[in-house]
């Protein structure tokens, strides 16, 4: 890169770089040294205060490195081992069939159920104040996992909320004076802590937004359990954090430290993950990338690197609706031009192909599909002429690359439709962010007549999470009704599998074909359970 293309950067942010517009921070980081950086946009509408590399913001999951560094810090001290079972720092947690240990909670292999969508089910809202102990509680009380510890890779914001807990008890300090002991003041990170109390001053930080049809609206969280996320931060504190991993001062020093976290796991089986210490550690275009997105209430994040050409790209907003990833990426191309051993165009590049599809041709492929691995349901819908891939309750519009191949491009989705044999139904094979593929099969069209429709409706109960739910039939339709008076439009997929909004109930029943309950499936939650609760008696007339 001999000249940094100013101009091409500025008109990525064009559409927020105004005074009535939330923004970015952004710092551009070449061999050491920040070689640009920039606010566009405001930190404060209210206020009309400017986004600038020194406003903080709430960086959401990009925080997991941090949590996942103090455990390996306690590891290279001899106060934990990552193969301890985290019983024996958490008690309370349930004891299992199989042990977990801390590395399967570093990894994302614990199986153990993200404790977000769990407070969803249950009708607690992420508005609200919760204490530690009462989110730890709700985790305690899963008798069952997502699947066998280290058989299989799922992203659980439980496993980083239970390593801030363990550091907690290990150290006798909290999480942010840990962090700031061992992390931030060492650095110099002097505008960066865990944000564990609501009420607490922070100076610079920028106002969190969402965007609707009415414009603009705060949106900022009081919910301050950390672990997972809650660091707050600048994009000048995260340049020193950066270059930590060329020439670490953490730990004792010594690279060895820096090698460890920044090495993936493995399953059972030996497969490689794609995931280390709170990293994503894959590659961009050929080279090796090692990175990690953040994303809470009005914030999103995104800090990636390139190590091989000790190229960073750190960039902080404060709207809800905006995707760092993708624009970070489009930086790469723009700044490395030219510097890239993989020269095909990939899902991500700004310069994807759009290939015209015919309608007949999108139409062959609609429907839903079901992930015969976990059961996950995906759904291909044409509307207006474009097709969309909805799932876990979004729904992303996708570009055609060919006839087979399509992209999401601002949510870095991968598409194709394959078929194991000619004139067999079509398999969606669905990659995120250049991850391992899961693989959707294409479901026949199916009915049911009303009688049997109404077997489904009644009431079921989940001891995990002391609720009821409600199955009912209206207007012939059946409708899942959650804490408070949540309603949900469930639909036929096939034979007793339904899919909701975001969710999936697979109906079980006894030998005389009486319904006794329902699974439910819900992104990072697998295979919950609801038990159909008897029918009350009718009141005897007088």
């Amino acid at each position: 890169m001999k000249t940094i293309p100013v101009n091409k950067i500025d008109q990525l942010f064009v559409e927020w770089n105004k005074p009535d517009s939330p923004g970015f921070s952004l710092a551009i980081v070449k061999n050491g040294k920040i070689i640009f950086k920039r606010g566009y946009g405001m930190a404060s509408l209210e206020h009309n205060i400017p986004i600038s590399t020194t406003s903080v913001f709430d960086i959401g999951s990009t925080s997991k490195q941090f949590v996942a560094f103090c455990v390996a810090v306690l590891a290279s001290e001899g106060k934990l081992s990552l193969e301890d079972d985290i019983q024996r720092h958490i008690p309370e947690m349930s004891r299992y069939q199989d042990t977990i240990t801390i590395r399967h909670l570093i990894h994302h292999i614990s199986g153990i159920r993200d404790y977000l969508t769990l407070m969803e089910l249950t009708g607690m809202r992420l508005e609200n104040e919760y204490p530690d102990e009462e989110i730890i509680g709700l985790i305690s009380r899963q008798k069952a996992l997502n699947f066998k510890p280290g058989k299989e890779f799922l992203y659980s914001n439980s496993g980083y909320l239970l390593l801030g807990e363990i550091v907690k008890r290990v150290s006798g300090q909290s999480l942010r004076d840990f962090a700031e002991e061992n992390i931030f003041s060492p650095l110099g990170m002097k505008n960066t802590h865990f944000h564990d109390d609501f009420s607490m001053i922070v100076k610079n930080k920028a106002t969190g937004y969402s965007s609707g049809n009415q414009g603009f609206k705060i949106d900022m969280s009081i919910f301050d359990v950390v672990g997972d996320g809650g660091v707050n931060t600048t994009t000048e504190d995260l340049f020193l954090w950066d270059q930590n991993f060329y020439h670490n001062k953490l730990g004792g020093g010594g690279q060895n430290l820096i090698k460890e976290i920044t090495t993936p796991g493995r399953l059972n089986n030996g497969a490689p993950l794609d995931y280390a210490f709170g990293l994503f550690v894959t590659s961009y275009r050929g080279i090796k990338m090692i990175s990690h997105g953040g994303s809470w209430a009005g914030y999103r994040a995104e800090m990636l690197r390139l190590p091989q050409r000790k190229f960073s790209v750190i960039c902080l907003s404060n709207l809800g609706n905006t995707h760092p990833t993708q624009i970070a990426k489009q930086i790469v191309d723009l700044c490395l031009a030219g510097d890239f051993a993989e020269k095909t165009n990939k899902p991500h590049s700004t310069h994807t192909r759009k290939t015209l599809i015919s309608l007949p041709a999108m139409e062959n492929k609609s429907g839903f599909y079901v992930n015969s691995k976990n059961g996950g349901v995906a759904e291909i819908l044409v509307k207006d002429g474009k097709m969309i891939l909805g799932i876990s309750g979004t729904c992303y519009p996708l570009d055609s690359v060919s006839l087979n191949h399509f992209v999401a491009t601002a949510n870095s989705f991968d598409i194709k439709f394959e078929r194991s044999k000619p004139k067999k139904p079509f398999q969606l094979v669905a990659r995120k962010d250049g991850g391992r593929p899961d693989v959707y099969h294409k479901m026949d069209p199916v009915t049911i007549n009303l009688e049997k429709l109404k077997a489904f409706a009644g009431e079921y109960y989940c001891d995990e999470l002391d609720t009821v739910y409600k199955v009912t039939l209206e207007d012939g339709k059946l409708q899942l009704i959650r804490q408070g008076n949540v309603k949900e439009l469930l639909r036929l997929v096939c034979e007793d599998l339904f899919t909701g909004i975001w969710i999936t109930l697979r109906f079980i029943g006894d030998s005389l074909g009486r319904h006794t309950g329902f699974y439910i499936g819900a992104g990072r939650v697998k295979n919950l359970f609801f038990a159909k609760t008897p029918s009350k008696p009718a009141h005897p007339s007088l």
